[in-house]
């Protein structure tokens, strides 16, 4: 959680002397040390790829059943007793990452937004050419040691030639294997994997983060929707909103009763903070719970108070265990006209106010958004049904969305 900030102590701290120079220090060592584990990634990756592509037709014939790749994993183990992570189950999931990134499908939905995903190219290009162990590739003669390096690459496919099987997607070495499996094993759509391969780098997930993301349908959330329970004021101010802030969460992990009051409902987000802010979009560092603004003498609370670091905004959220209701707007525009005022710095923008809710009427938060004079929206947990065009459209805008890669991600 991130240390709670309130209006009494926003003050600048003083930096020690010499930390500065201890910081860069510090970022070297990360620096390097991040290099060292992608390093190890993508060797890694190559070679359950390798394996994959070698199983994979000896599975689909028939000629390898279930016995024979048992006795694989015991051979193995039994040669290389030390190797871990090659029983007959992961040799399998091995054979279906292969399947799964290699199809024609999916090289086809790459080729699609080859543009789009331009933006990465520089950074695997960049990983794979400093990569230290040599990858394979096959020959007419004996299969031999090939140094890797960025001209490799096919540009128009941003491929990598392997030792087996067809050219791996540069674009994966930016995740881990144990990752693309879980992306392979949860999801069929093509579009949709390729979402959660981006999704996950941007927002830098791990593997549990990942895990709940594709369990709480992250693509519909983020995606989905004519996107008319946010203000005409918040899309002005930040385009990028629909596709960077969720506009419905799914509170399952709080294990609330049927019946609850809305300050069980913030003081169980508050305890399972690291969740809710994954629900709602990742980017959000936690400032504190029922937030005082005083105005005229009286005391006012937002039930929670974040900071976006994307945006670069506060953002209120205010909770509502009943269904939405109009007057709500007034409420949160009030609080965001003090934090406007009193809270935020000069080098921040506009805050956000955001309403979640348990239910609300679509027609009733299209009236309700059409007069606000604010940047707000309503969000609910509630799982609605979203029309694949209006998924791959918004995917595409997703997509086009500029982002500062840095190689550790």
């Amino acid at each position: 959680m991130a240390k709670q900030i309130r209006k009494g102590n926003l003050k600048p701290q003083k930096v020690a002397e010499g930390e500065e120079d201890f910081a860069a220090v510090l970022e070297i060592i990360t620096t390097h040390r991040s290099r060292a584990l992608m390093s190890v990634n993508v060797e890694s990756l190559l070679t359950y790829w390798e394996i994959g592509a070698f199983l994979s037709p000896r599975i689909h014939s028939g000629s390898w059943s279930r016995a024979i790749v048992g006795k694989l994993a015991e051979y193995i183990k039994r040669n290389q007793p030390e190797l871990r992570g090659y029983g007959k189950s992961n040799l399998y999931n091995m054979a279906l990452v292969y399947d799964t990134f290699s199809s024609d499908a999916f090289v086809s939905i790459l080729d699609k937004y080859s543009s789009q995903l331009s933006q990465y190219r520089n950074i695997f290009q960049t990983l794979v050419g400093k990569s230290e162990t040599l990858p394979l590739q096959n020959t007419n003669e004996t299969t031999k040691l090939v140094k890797s390096s960025a001209q490799e690459l096919q540009p128009a496919h941003d491929f990598f030639q392997t030792a087996f099987g067809k050219r791996i997607p540069g674009i994966l070495f930016l995740l881990s294997y144990t990752k693309l499996l879980l992306i392979a094993a949860h999801r069929n759509d093509v579009q949709e994997m390729l979402f959660y391969v981006i999704y996950s780098i941007r927002e830098r997930l791990t593997f549990e983060e990942l895990r709940q993301s594709l369990a709480h349908d992250a693509y519909t959330s983020l995606l989905g929707g004519d996107k008319k329970n946010y203000s005409k004021k918040l899309t002005e101010l930040y385009p990028t909103a629909p596709v960077v802030i969720k506009d419905q969460a799914f509170l399952d992990y709080l294990a609330l009763p049927e019946r609850h009051r809305e300050s069980k409902l913030r003081r169980e987000i508050v305890s399972h903070i690291r969740d809710f802010i994954l629900e709602m979009g990742k980017d959000f560092l936690f400032v504190d719970q029922e937030y005082t603004l005083p105005v005229g003498g009286e005391d006012f609370h937002s039930d929670l108070l974040f900071f976006h670091r994307g945006l670069q905004c506060l953002v209120a959220v205010e909770l509502k265990t009943r269904k939405f209701r109009p007057s709500d707007m007034g409420q949160l525009e009030f609080y965001l006209e003090a934090l406007d005022r009193d809270v935020k710095k000069e080098n921040e923008n506009p805050s956000i106010g955001i309403i979640l809710c348990r239910e609300a009427n679509r027609i009733v938060v299209e009236y309700a958004m059409s007069r606000a004079m604010s940047p707000v929206m309503v969000a609910q947990y509630k799982r609605l049904l979203i029309p694949k065009e209006v998924l791959q459209r918004t995917f595409e805008e997703y997509l086009a969305l500029p982002q500062n890669i840095e190689e550790d991600a």
